[in-house]
């Protein structure tokens, strides 16, 4: 996983940004409570794929949802369905959960990644935009709340 995640931060041109370790993913992916769960691609025996997601929950709904964090295919094995392999499989979680909805980022430059996702049926949400405190930010952040 741990390794994935780094070439798609390659890809999303952030390397420097992964922080996470195996330790953190053990931790937080297979202990009694787990934080997300994880689907691994292969193709002829190799490591091809992944897509990391977590629940969430819709107030307008009345529903859980699942938000994918990640999803990514190394490039040597693009073009064999592997990604929408992926998807529609944390889409059937979705259904048997009997969640909300499905949801997941996209960075705006991604044109080939956009146009696949519409392709799938998926909208973009153009009016939402992400909002994000992390670091010594969220630090002082949860300061003010003590």
């Amino acid at each position: 996983m741990l390794a994935y995640v780094r070439e798609l931060a390659e890809y999303e041109r952030e390397p420097e940004s992964v922080l996470a370790t195996e330790e953190d993913f053990l931790r937080d992916g297979f202990g009694e409570r787990p934080l997300f769960g994880c689907v691994m691609a292969e193709w002829n025996g190799e490591p091809a794929g992944f897509a990391l997601y977590f629940s969430n929950y819709s107030t307008w709904k009345g529903r859980g949802g699942i938000h994918v964090e990640d999803i990514f295919v190394r490039p040597a094995f693009r073009g064999h369905g592997i990604g929408k392999a992926l998807l529609l499989h944390v889409a059937g979680i979705a259904a048997q959960q009997k969640c909300g909805r499905l949801q997941w980022d996209v960075l705006e430059w991604n044109q080939p990644a956009i146009g696949f996702y519409e392709k799938l049926g998926a909208a973009m949400l153009t009016e939402w935009r992400i909002m994000r405190v992390d670091g010594d930010k969220l630090a002082a952040m949860g300061e003010v709340t003590r």
